[in-house]
Order: structure tokens, then C-alpha cells, then sequence
């Protein structure tokens, strides 16, 4: 199964997203797209497999993937202050992938009707899901 962690910025979500899969589950290969370089070397440390950066990178990891994570803004064009490209934001949204999404409520998008809840509780929840898709 591919698992692929797509984050930007400084890359924290996605590190600690990789760090937490190959804790749970030590056999699956963890593949981390950054939107920049950063991101990318922050989810290698956190345990990722193998890492790549940019747009072309995440639209050939998008349709490889059986299960994509990271925070909302990756399906939305132009956010993580502007990392998200559209075509990046296409390519997560038309992958067959499972996505599983982290709402955090920044870079101008909020979530309506989702609790504000401390980033390692979001993070519990979407590795909980994941472990959901896993056990079906």
C-alpha cells in the first residue's frame, strides 16, 4: 500500500504525520512530497521512506498513492500561502486515493463546524483514520 504525506511550509504536519504511520505501523513505506525542499527533509526525519519536492513530484505520487494525508489546505489552489498550485491542488483532488485531511483552520481557510482542537489531537484523529482504512 503507497501512503503518501504532502505538506509545505516548514513541513511539522507532515513529520509528525510520518513519524506517527511508521510508528503504528512499521511495515508500510511512508513516500513524503514537500512543497519545498524543507518540508520534504522534515518528513524524511520523521520517518518517510522516500521524499521528493514540487509539483510535478506530487502530481506522479498522487496517482501511485492508495491513501494520501496531509492538512487541508493541500486541495485547495493557491494555499500554504500560496504553496498549493492549482494544478497540485487537482492532482490531490482527482487522485482515486483515500484522502484523509487535517483541518487546520489557517492561510485564510476555516472549517465550519469542526471542533478547534490542539494540532497532536488532529493528528491522533487523521492516524486513527488511517487506521481505519487499514483494518478494512
Amino acid at each position: 500500500m503507497e501512503i503518501l504525506v504532502v505538506d509545505g511550509q516548514g513541513g511539522r504536519i507532515g513529520q509528525q504525520l510520518a513519524r506517527g504511520i511508521t510508528t503504528r505501523h512499521p511495515k508500510l513505506r511512508v513516500f513524503a512530497v514537500g512543497t519545498n525542499s524543507l518540508a520534504t527533509a522534515a518528513m524524511l526525519k520523521g520517518g518517510a521512506a522516500q521524499g521528493a519536492t514540487g509539483e510535478n513530484a506530487l502530481m506522479v505520487a498522487c496517482r501511485r498513492a492508495d491513501v494520501i494525508l496531509g492538512p487541508l489546505g493541500i486541495v485547495i489552489a493557491d494555499a500554504l500561502l500560496g504553496e498549493i498550485s492549482p494544478a497540485m491542488a487537482a492532482a490531490v483532488g482527482q487522485s482515486p486515493a483515500k484522502k484523509i485531511l487535517i483541518p487546520m483552520n489557517q492561510c485564510d481557510n476555516i472549517v465550519a463546524g469542526v471542533a478547534e482542537l490542539p494540532v497532536g489531537k488532529l493528528l491522533d484523529n487523521a492516524l486513527d483514520e488511517l487506521d481505519k482504512l487499514l483494518e478494512a
